[in-house]
This record gives C-alpha cells, structure tokens and sequence, in this order.
C-alpha cells in the first residue's frame, strides 16, 4: 500500500520553538515517514497507513496542544 499524504492546517504554532515540539510529538509515532511544518500552521505529512492512521496523528496532536483547522 503506497503511503498517504496530506497537508493539515494546524492552531497553535506560534513561534519555532512550536515547530520543534509538533516535530518532536510526530516523530514518537510509529509509521510517520515525513513530516514538515511552518509558522503558517501547514503540517505536510507523509505515513503509512498500516501502522498510524490519520485519527491517531490528529489525537496526538491535539494531546500536544495543536488543533486540525477546519
């Protein structure tokens, strides 16, 4: 199964040291190939579906104080 990508628009970066910790809180999970973001709140990600899904990434994020923008 080829990996899924995905752009997300995030709340809470506010400044590097946000970037840092969302990179951090994405790194610690398992199947996560990519992962880039910007003080614009774009999170550009890249896994694989067998071994994270989408929820558990956005749960992980939320636990981490970022929200997924509508």
């Amino acid at each position: 199964m080829p990996p899924v990508s995905e752009t997300m628009q995030v709340s809470g970066i506010r400044c590097e040291r946000c970037v840092m910790r969302l990179g951090s809180t994405l790194r610690r999970l398992e199947g996560i190939e990519t992962a880039n973001a910007n003080l614009m709140g774009q999170v550009s990600l890249t896994w694989d579906d067998e071994q994270v899904d989408r929820e558990t990434i956005v749960d992980a994020l939320a636990r981490a104080g970022f929200h997924q923008r509508s």
